[in-house]
């Protein structure tokens, strides 16, 4: 019997490192399972913002990022890069038909199984990400109508349906980063003091995962002046404080009031840790010394009622985790654990975005945040499943698809 060709994989997106986060983790996983996989990006970002002025200037970000996307879908293992250039932040305003017509055009030379995008809102509502998945959406349902861009046709482009469209769906996740990068820091056999690199990595990987929904806290830089109390002792403990920039004294008071200096800490420090750990009120004061800024991770936004001291018990028993675990919206949940490093590796080639060295996250944290990609299947009409893709029955090399019953258990159709 004659082998089975590769499934093939389209993503289509708007920049250069949307790959990563809408399924560099799929990506990844089915291409190291023999899959022919293809990226493309409709711009070539030269709109962002730039992170590392080292790598990039505002003039040369498109050619730096085009690279960037080149070096990210390599080491995810994706055979076939496209980056075009309609202009970053353009594609709400270029006619449809235009971009229709060459996603359509790339359907019909790639041939996909399966096609993935952004779902309709974009993950966070970027124009140009919103734009994309309608578009993609259209080329998908128009991409095996002869009468639909004949010219292509014509070209030897021929019609070609998709087995599967997905689009990318970014549960609200009520785990928060806070109470993982606790659990991290009080298993350490020493207090953890990060350098520069560390702390920028830490803050860009901190605005991601609460801006795309990984974790929920409420992720904030605060700056305290002089002598001001970070942290209080005896009042509940909710927020974990990263400093980024000036130092702090740890002084512990003892029931006469007499104060005892416990550390001098400076960036790269976190402080609060250990009352989060320990479920218990502060133990030390941490005031600043001179001034001071800090990465504060919070269950939830503050309120303006919230209380200082010893006698503020409502505050912590007031706070509720933000969103929720809205996962009943998607149709296949995919376990890429095992491609977490694949993922933070291409995230880092995106060095203009993302300057984070992967190696310096504990991975058990990676994985808890990134270890499972979700999409909600468009076309055909969705069913639950546990795989992304149909698998090719070895007997008559029919498809089928895998799905979750109500009660876990797999079955075919």
């Amino acid at each position: 019997m004659a082998a089975q060709p590769a499934m093939r994989i389209l993503g289509v997106f708007a920049h250069p490192d949307d790959e990563v986060f809408c399924g560099g983790g799929v990506l990844a996983r089915y291409s190291a399972l023999g899959a022919e996989t293809m990226v493309v990006s409709l711009t070539r970002g030269e709109a962002g913002q730039i992170h590392d002025a080292r790598v990039a200037t505002r003039r040369t970000l498109g050619d730096r990022r085009a690279q960037e996307l080149a070096d990210s879908c390599q080491r995810l293992g994706v055979r076939h890069v496209r980056c075009l250039d309609y202009g970053d932040g353009k594609l709400a305003t270029l006619p449809p038909e235009l971009l229709i017509g060459q996603v359509t055009g790339l359907i019909r030379e790639f041939r996909p199984d399966v096609v993935f995008t952004f779902d309709e809102t974009g993950a966070y509502g970027h124009p140009d990400h919103i734009a994309v998945s309608r578009i993609t959406t259209a080329a998908c349902a128009q991409a095996a109508d002869p009468a639909r861009f004949p010219e292509q046709v014509a070209g030897g482009r021929a019609p070609h349906t998709p087995a599967r469209l997905y689009h990318s769906y970014f549960p609200r996740n009520d785990q928060l980063l806070l109470r993982m990068l606790v659990e991290w820091l009080a298993g350490l056999d020493t207090r953890f003091r990060g350098d520069a690199a560390c702390i920028q990595g830490i803050k860009v990987f901190a605005d991601e995962s609460s801006m795309l929904g990984y974790a929920a806290d409420h992720i904030d830089v605060a700056w305290y002046p002089d002598g001001f109390f970070i942290i209080e002792q005896g009042e509940p403990a909710s927020s974990l404080y990263l400093i980024l920039s000036g130092e702090i004294d740890v002084i512990q008071e003892d029931e006469a009031g007499e104060r005892r200096h416990i550390a001098h800490l400076g960036p790269g420090s976190f402080i609060g840790e250990t009352g989060i750990a320990q479920n218990a009120p502060r133990n030390a004061h941490c005031v600043a010394a001179g001034t001071v800024t800090c990465l504060v991770f919070s269950p939830a936004s503050p309120t303006n009622f919230a209380g200082r001291g010893d006698e503020a018990r409502y505050l912590a028993e007031s706070v509720e985790t933000a969103g929720g675990a809205a996962r009943n919206g998607a149709a296949a949940r995919i376990d890429v654990r095992e491609y977490v490093p694949a993922k933070l590796a291409a995230m880092a080639a995106h060095r203009s975005q993302y300057p984070l060295q992967p190696e310096r996250f504990p991975r058990a944290l990676l994985e808890e945040l990134l270890g499972y990609e979700y999409f909600v299947q468009i076309m055909p009409p969705p069913a639950w499943q546990t795989d992304l893709l149909p698998a090719r029955d070895a007997a008559d090399g029919t498809a089928h698809t895998h799905l979750l019953t109500e009660e876990g258990r797999g079955s075919k159709v």
